[in-house]
């Protein structure tokens, strides 16, 4: 009995010899009749009749699925014996994920499972890895990615790959991973008397910290004083634009999100005009 391999979807052709003398002839497939000479047994609309001469016998069967496999016997019937020809169909399916983890966002110290599951014919083998930003260490070879106690440098876009002889399906997964915020040192800086003095702060943290500034223990509001504070995702800067004697002094900025806060100090002092142009 011969195989023959098809992919889901395609058209199946069977055929076989005729020859001479042959009084009746059918095709069957698990014992149930699909074409007996001219006359349609099936009520499979799939299924049509292709040839049918003196030489051969072909029917066709169009989008075949995984249900169309098994095995087909064409039954000839001559007028001196009975033959028989069989053959095995064996159909492929190209892989389809089923079965993805949703986007995460985790906090930092936690432990992630990522799951992917597969179907198709062959059964595909699944591979998960770190796609942005790539990380060749941290992949997996199984339906399963397991990242225990997760730092924030495993934040970013997995992939979950299903291939089998066919075809590959790919999906991705993106994992925030939310930690709370750490500052840059302060730098403090010198500024002349009615000069626009500046102080930066920088926060990494997810989600992005909100800031707050104080003087000594006195929040510092925008607006205020003829000071502006502005924040630009990472960074917030407190802008003095005419520095004033009692601008000097010692000042704390903080960054806050859900998870924590981190503060860092600056010292805006008074410089000479002189001193001024020497730094620059």
């Amino acid at each position: 009995m011969d195989n023959i391999t098809i992919r889901q979807g395609e058209t199946l052709f069977l055929s076989c010899s005729q020859g001479d003398f042959v009084t009746h002839t059918a095709w069957l497939n698990r014992s149930s009749i699909l074409y007996a000479g001219e006359d349609k047994w099936s009520v499979d609309p799939r299924v049509s009749l292709v040839t049918l001469s003196q030489e051969e016998f072909t029917i066709k069967i169009e989008d075949v699925d995984v249900t169309d496999e098994g095995q087909y016997i064409c039954a000839v019937q001559t007028s001196s014996r009975p033959r028989t020809t069989s053959v095995h169909i064996i159909v492929q399916v190209p892989p389809k994920i089923v079965n993805l983890s949703r986007d995460l966002v985790v906090n930092e110290g936690s432990n992630v499972t990522l799951m992917c599951l597969a179907n198709g014919k062959p059964e595909p083998a699944i591979v998960w890895r770190m796609k942005s930003p790539s990380d060749d260490s941290l992949s997996s070879d199984s339906e399963v990615l397991d990242i225990p106690f997760i730092s924030r440098y495993r934040a970013g876009v997995y992939e979950c790959t299903a291939a089998n002889d066919i075809a590959v399906d790919t999906q991705t997964v993106e994992l925030t991973v939310n930690y709370a915020p750490s500052v840059s040192d302060g730098r403090d800086v010198g500024v002349t008397l009615g000069q626009r003095g500046v102080l930066q702060c920088e926060a990494d943290a997810v989600p992005e910290a909100d800031f707050e500034w104080y003087r000594d223990d006195r929040r510092i509001f925008n607006g205020l004083d003829g000071i502006e504070i502005e924040a630009a995702g990472a960074l917030s800067r407190l802008t003095f634009f005419n520095v004033s004697e009692a601008d000097y002094g010692n000042y704390t900025c903080v960054a806050i999100n859900k998870l924590g806060s981190a503060n860092t100090s600056f010292v805006l002092y008074g410089v000479t005009t002189a001193e001024s142009t020497a730094r620059h």
